[in-house]
């Protein structure tokens, strides 16, 4: 960086105002990411997640294990919203104060556009709004910290930070493996030079033996990642112009359009901030190649959004980063508006709108799980029809609900922790948001008696089954799953698979 031209890019920023709004917007945001964790609905993902959190394990159905630690920890304290979400909660905060840190490195002679830049960050939809905790929150914050350690070692050179790096980088792929992309970006920068090796090996060393944990777990569980996020859930993708606009779109979007234009005219700085560039610009540009067969989660991208924001930090004037500010919590409001209506107004309000089934069904969950309850036998279990009922009935039920079917081939947790034999000859009361068709469930009970249950105008369903027949469900329903899912490539080497030798099914 040109350390004369730097300077007069930030001349005249005053560094005592913007250090105060900072901190009025951090407390201000935090407060109000505290009240929305707190209030909000929990979220079918979320009630999934924290099941992983009841019962921790080296390794779950989808993705590595780190959420489950983190949610063991919290759930410790409380299964209250607010103890599960806090560190999310936190995490967005602390990462702004980690971009101020890092920005007022990068330009120590003027600390107004470090501040102005975190205020910035603070105000972004997605790091007010976004308080669920999901797997993507420890990837976030543990991609976060292994750049912070990457950028510091680019810039003081020292081998130190490079372990730290390496570190983080196999906590974050504990935590999901699109990490894997920060570890491209590595390589990109680091291999042009001998010393750049070095560092990468430094990386690699130190991030092997935590990626290793959920190498032996898959391998001894089915290879139950790499099949779901490999292969089941790529089975019917195709190219498509459609959702690669879609993710040009949502990049708009989630960088607000003021800022965008700002990073489409810093573009020729790009090589001048190498380290912090291919932090962002390869993650997303992979983003982009892999747009072109499917749609990308917004989630997907967040980990890598805050070394985008440092970028434009090294390439804005002050003023500009405090217009930004001020356009991006107008922008927030309606977003926070919108929120706040879903946990303020009553579910009539949303009357003949697409999401009232879906507010009555979270808001109204703890009803539904005390209907459920309600004359079934002492033997009986409850299950549901699909993942999303069967985590947020278990959630508020305060016990592990199944879910009864083949489902789909996200969430099969239930492949690992269920054991259906268990309740051959029993009663099981199924729970379905769509109309039960008995029919469907008669052979796999002697006899079946469909009902519904009203919650605020809304209409749901559950099948009383009795007498499970297990071998009739392990033969339609269990081999199904297996021939479905569980078609493990030849070259993996197989050393156990909890599902298919519970229920003696020979490997697809």
């Amino acid at each position: 960086m040109n350390l004369n031209s730097t300077r007069s890019l930030y001349a005249g920023a005053d560094p005592v105002r913007a250090r105060q709004v900072f901190r009025v917007t951090f407390a201000i945001t935090l407060m109000i990411k505290m009240w929305l964790a707190a209030y909000f609905p929990m979220t079918g993902d979320e009630a999934f997640f924290y099941q992983w959190g009841v019962f921790p394990a080296w390794g779950y159905s989808d993705h590595p294990p780190m959420v489950g630690w983190l949610l063991f920890v919290l759930n410790s304290i409380s299964a209250h919203p607010l103890s599960l979400r806090f560190f999310t909660v936190l995490m967005w905060s602390l990462i702004a104060l980690g971009l101020v840190d890092l920005l007022r490195r990068l330009a120590p002679y003027q600390e107004a556009v470090a501040y102005r830049l975190g205020t910035l960050f603070l105000l972004l939809p997605f790091t007010l709004l976004l308080n669920l905790v999901t797997t993507d929150t420890p990837l976030i914050f543990f991609i976060f910290l292994s750049g912070y350690c990457f950028i510091r070692g680019t810039m003081s050179d020292k081998l130190v930070w490079f372990f730290g790096a390496g570190i983080f980088l196999g906590f974050a792929l504990l935590s999901k493996y699109f990490a894997g992309l920060l570890a491209i970006a590595y390589f990109v920068y680091l291999c042009r030079s001998r010393r750049g090796w070095l560092k990468l090996i430094i990386i690699a060393a130190c991030s092997a033996p935590l990626f290793a944990i959920t190498v032996a777990f898959n391998a001894n569980n089915c290879w139950t990642n790499v099949m779901f996020n490999m292969i089941n859930r790529n089975e019917n993708t195709q190219f498509s112009f459609y959702t690669v606009g879609e993710y040009v779109l949502m990049m708009i979007y989630l960088i607000t359009p003021w800022v965008f234009v700002k990073l489409l005219r810093s573009g020729g700085m790009l090589i001048q901030r190498g380290a912090i560039v291919v932090l962002f610009l390869v993650p997303f540009a992979l983003f982009l190649l892999l747009s072109m067969e499917k749609t990308i989660g917004l989630h997907w991208v967040l980990g890598f959004m805050p070394f985008l924001f440092l970028f434009i930090g090294t390439t804005a004037h002050a003023d500009d980063l405090r217009k930004y500010a001020k356009w991006t919590a107008w922008f927030a409001v309606p977003h926070f508006l919108f929120l706040a209506a879903i946990i303020l107004l009553p579910t009539a309000m949303w009357q003949g709108y697409a999401l009232h089934d879906d507010i009555v069904f979270h808001k109204q969950a703890p009803t539904i799980v005390n209907t459920l309850r309600r004359g079934l036998p002492a033997d009986g279990a409850i299950m549901a029809r699909a993942y999303t009922p069967s985590a947020l009935l278990s959630y508020h039920a305060g016990e592990y609900l199944p879910t009864f079917g083949t489902g789909k081939f996200h969430a099969r947790q239930d492949d690992l922790n269920v054991d259906f034999k268990k309740y051959a000859g029993k009663t099981i009361r199924i729970f379905d948001r769509r109309a039960i068709n008995a029919d469907e469930l008669t052979p796999y009970f002697s006899a079946v008696t469909v009902h519904t249950m009203q919650a605020d105008g809304v209409t749901f369903w559950y099948a009383d089954g009795k007498d499970f027949n297990y071998e009739v469900y392990r033969e339609r329903i269990l081999k199904t799953i297996a021939d479905r899912y569980y078609r493990i490539p030849s070259f993996l080497p197989v050393y156990g698979c909890q599902f298919l030798e519970r229920y003696d099914i020979k490997r697809p």
